[in-house]
């Protein structure tokens, strides 16, 4: 154990945010396992595109953070998006805004 205060808080902070890394990087294999669950049953063109939202919702915000590496993070929704594709499930892009035109 550590004998000095700030030591053992430095301890304590550890083992907090080795917590929380750990459950974000849980919630973002559960969701991939959902997916392969789904592709598995055949099932996955009812829900590819809630999966694919909350997939990337969670590593970008798990890459904001700091607990993942952006690297990795664009790893994970590529080999997602690869699996869907290889499944036959055509995700449609997001919107794109149109620039209101200024008048002058």
């Amino acid at each position: 154990m550590p004998n000095k205060k700030a030591a053992i808080k430095h301890l304590r902070q550890t083992v907090k945010r080795t917590q929380r890394n750990f459950l974000v990087k849980k919630n973002i294999k559960d969701i991939i396992k959902k997916g392969e669950k789904a592709i598995a049953q055949g099932k996955i063109n009812e829900r590819a595109q809630e999966l694919t939202h909350n997939l990337q919702k969670a590593v970008d915000k798990a890459v904001k953070s700091g607990i993942l590496k952006s690297n990795t993070g664009n790893r994970k929704k590529s080999r997602f998006a690869t699996r869907l594709k290889k499944a036959g499930v055509k995700i449609p892009a997001a919107k794109k805004l149109q620039k209101e035109e200024v008048k002058k």
